[in-house]
């Protein structure tokens, strides 16, 4: 006697039958065959969550058991595809439904009919184990697909290099069972299971994003973890658009969880013009878009967050560094609360479930920079976009979630209000990475790097000191050393730390360009010392258009020019010496 349906409540449903469900067990539910979970296994009937409309289903409707856990589809055809939270191609779904997906349309993620041009990496007789390459074809033209062995055996037939769709075998293997298995382009993992790894290494390799207040105050490292808070209008769309384009990440994951559908459209429409720096070839060639927006089932949009890591880690295996915007984990949090809710859960603080931080340590812990079975390296960075309503940093899902990252990147209103972007506030964010990259920065940028970050910072900060002084006096009563400090700041602030993605030189800055225009703030701010000493007022330096000359640094310098610390060094000078030779 199979399973059927008892009470319906939303997303949520309960079944009764006499055959044997599993925790997590993938089902099919209704006459529909929706797509359904176990969440909950009681003594006398079993909870279960559906990803789609529930709309029209009613008790003693059949629920069918698929025996395992809900997986996805990975193989080749992935790049360059746009899927919802099931990872069900949104370009097929609508070919079959429609503007809007029609209930129980069960499509693969790969086009089953395409024929990609395979290498076979295996010969028969060879041993197998998990890990193994055993074949290859070029995805996309930046990115090649390796096939990975998920088994352990003797290959017992190999076919011949040459075309052929994700479903034909490739290779027979005896595994040590004495069965034969057939291996293709494709295969299918569960979601909600990390993919095995041969060992973790430790995080000492930046991810280089080109925006300037990241890579030189913040740094996030690949195979970390980033959180980015922020209100409405913040930005947060933006700052994930310009990491996904910049950072040097070879694989982009992003993950529209539960945003409002124009800006999932935008950003879809965006990303299929955007060109690869690194190539100039479309963006879309070494990137996966899944689109789980605010009105597709809440269920669905719990399970989101899950499909984009499996797919994040399955790219990781074959050996690339992978990067997931998740934008915004807060729908996420707010998915579970409503399930749980449904459920009959105790909740806990403002209504989220008890599980909340074990939920999200579960997730964050699936980053990480590792060796992969195959023995090559690979890493997942996971950088996540924050809603806390009406930008309450206290909330509990922004507090929770700062216990799982290192990086904080606080978006400021008052900023963004200001036209000031990107919108990260200096003195809120923080990153716990910068000790263990410190090693990469002397390498590659020398020791005085890390030096100057911290003047920087010391900088910045004695300014927010000085300016809750200003609010309340001016400045016109403030010591000249105190006005040099609100003068210098204003420079990085506006020459630094603002950044305009819609400029061609300004959008993406290498990390030697801005080493060099740190040095010169921080020669500005040492040879504007020499006029203090001698009693002469900062205002004169400032009469001289030095300090606009500076900010201006950021357009007027090309991101290729090597020796404009020099030239730049040498404008201070003049106009030290110039206010010098007026006050003889």
């Amino acid at each position: 006697m199979g399973y059927t349906i008892q009470s319906v409540n939303g997303p949520v449903i309960t079944a009764k039958g006499g055959q044997t469900l599993t925790m997590l067990e993938s089902v099919r539910v209704g006459h529909e065959s929706l797509m359904g979970e176990v969440v909950n296994i009681r003594e006398s009937d079993v909870v279960i969550q559906v990803y789609e409309d529930t709309s029209g289903l009613c008790p003693g409707q059949p629920v069918v058991c698929t025996g395992g856990p809900m997986t996805v589809e990975l193989g080749p055809g992935l790049l360059h595809g746009i899927f919802d939270g099931l990872l069900r191609p949104l370009k097929a779904l609508e070919e079959v439904s429609g503007s809007f997906i029609t209930r129980g349309v069960n499509i693969g993620a790969l086009d089953p009919e395409k024929k990609w041009d395979v290498k076979i990496l295996v010969r028969e007789g060879d041993t197998v184990t998990q890990g193994t390459l055993y074949a290859k074809c070029r995805e996309t033209g930046i990115i090649t697909h390796h096939c990975v062995c998920q088994i352990s055996g003797i290959v017992t037939g190999v076919k011949p290099d040459g075309e052929y769709t994700v479903a034909e075998p490739l290779i027979e293997v005896k595994d040590g069972g004495n069965r034969t298995r057939q291996l293709c382009l494709r295969q299918q993992w569960p979601i909600r299971t990390p993919r095995p790894i041969k060992s973790r290494k430790p995080i000492d390799k930046p991810l280089v994003t080109g925006q300037r207040v990241i890579d030189a105050l913040f740094p996030i490292a690949k195979g970390g973890c980033a959180a980015m808070p922020g209100p409405f209008g913040a930005g947060k769309t933006i700052m994930q658009h310009q990491l996904a384009k910049w950072s040097d990440a070879d694989i982009i994951i992003y993950l529209g969880c539960g945003e409002r559908g124009n800006e999932m459209t935008e950003a879809l429409e965006e990303f299929t013009k955007l060109l690869d720096p690194r190539s100039g070839l479309p963006l879309l060639d070494r990137t996966v878009l899944i689109a789980n927006t605010s009105n597709m089932p809440v269920a669905a949009r719990e399970a989101s967050v899950y499909t984009g890591m499996t797919v994040a880690e399955y790219y990781r295996d074959m050996g690339y560094h992978v990067a997931i915007m998740a934008d915004s984990t807060s729908r996420w949090a707010e998915a579970m609360r409503e399930i749980s809710g449904r459920l009959e859960e105790m909740p806990a603080e403002e209504g989220f479930p008890a599980y909340l931080p074990s939920r999200l340590a579960e997730f964050y812990e699936r980053a990480g920079y590792i060796t992969t079975l195959s023995g090559t390296e690979g890493s997942v960075t996971v950088i996540g976009a924050v809603s806390p309503q009406g930008g309450d940093f206290s909330e509990p899902f922004t507090q929770n979630t700062k216990r799982f990252v290192r990086t904080f990147w606080a978006l400021d209103r008052q900023l963004a209000y200001a036209r000031h972007f990107p919108a990260i506030n200096w003195i809120t964010s923080y990153s716990e990475y910068t000790d263990d990259l410190e090693p990469w920065y002397r390498e590659r940028l020398g020791r005085g790097f890390v030096t100057l970050r911290t003047r920087i910072s010391r900088l910045l900060l004695d300014e927010s000191k000085l300016m809750e002084i200003v609010k309340l006096i001016g400045s016109d009563i403030l010591p000249d050393d105190q006005k040099l400090v609100i003068e210098a700041a204003r420079v990085v602030r506006l020459g630094f730390l603002q950044q305009n993605a819609y400029n061609e030189t300004d959008t993406y800055v290498p990390i030697e360009k801005q080493k060099g225009m740190l040095e010169v703030y921080i020669y500005l701010y040492d040879a504007a010392k020499i006029l203090l000493d001698r009693g002469i007022p900062i205002s004169q330096l400032r009469d001289t258009g030095i300090f606009d000359d500076l900010i201006r640094l950021k357009y007027d310098v090309p991101n290729d020019s090597t020796d404009f610390v020099d030239k730049y060094q040498s404008k201070i000078d003049d106009a030290i010496r110039s206010v010098l030779e007026a006050n003889l």
